[in-house]
């Protein structure tokens, strides 16, 4: 198995040089590209120039003896006048797109005038975190409550880091409430006296306050 390191120097050939020739080339319009490892994704602002990229990157990897992923890879029309296009043509509203853990949408700013991206967490990304953290807080039932409660923590921390992104508050409530009811049922679980109110669970702050604190503008909106 290569590894991601040798892995990354070779797309750094086969793909990205190739890329930045491709653009000087082809491209009729605005292009950008990003990758990570071997997850990419290319905006293009002429649909022809995306059909054209798409052909041509499907040869350029075959002479490596790579492919795309047939079920990730696909045109999507996506941007700011996007929506506005589809509702002329009497289309439903715009497609999305995962990429890195989330999901992006065409949206509108808060008063509705102007596009805006918006990013979910990816609903299958946050149900796998949460099968993951339910099956330790099984195996660590009997723990102290205390140490728990510390380990929790530190799990939601480095969650909260990557996903608290602006536009993504709902979807982190969501995450800690789940995460709470599975805490409480375990806690529930090992001992059919012990009785875990809600009001405590809901003693200390979450990270979510912090986050609100510095992007207070920005929060998701219907």
């Amino acid at each position: 198995m290569i590894s991601p390191l040798l892995a990354n120097i070779y797309l750094h050939y086969v793909y990205d040089l190739w890329i930045n020739a491709w653009r000087k080339r082809h491209a009729h319009g605005d292009m950008i590209v990003v990758r990570y490892a071997d997850d990419t994704i290319a905006g293009f602002q002429h649909h022809h120039d995306a059909e054209l990229f798409l052909n041509d990157l499907k040869a350029r990897l075959a002479d490596f003896g790579l492919s795309l992923h047939p079920e990730k890879t696909r045109l999507i029309e996506f941007g700011r006048f996007v929506a506005e296009r589809r509702k002329a043509r009497g289309e439903r509203r715009p497609e999305t797109f995962d990429f890195l853990g989330f999901t992006h949408i065409c949206g509108f700013k808060r008063n509705g005038r102007g596009f805006q991206l918006w990013r979910r967490t990816k609903h299958k990304q946050r149900w796998a975190a949460l099968r993951e953290i339910n099956l330790e807080l099984q195996r660590m039932r009997h723990w102290n409550i205390d140490e728990q409660g510390r380990w929790l923590a530190s799990v939601l921390k480095g969650y909260y880091a990557y996903f608290s992104v602006p536009t993504n508050i709902e979807s982190m409530r969501t995450f800690r409430h789940h995460v709470k009811v599975r805490w409480r049922l375990n806690l529930r679980r090992r001992s059919q006296r012990h009785r875990m109110s809600w009001r405590r669970m809901n003693v200390h702050p979450w990270p979510e306050q912090r986050f609100l604190v510095k992007h207070r503008r920005q929060e998701p909106y219907a």
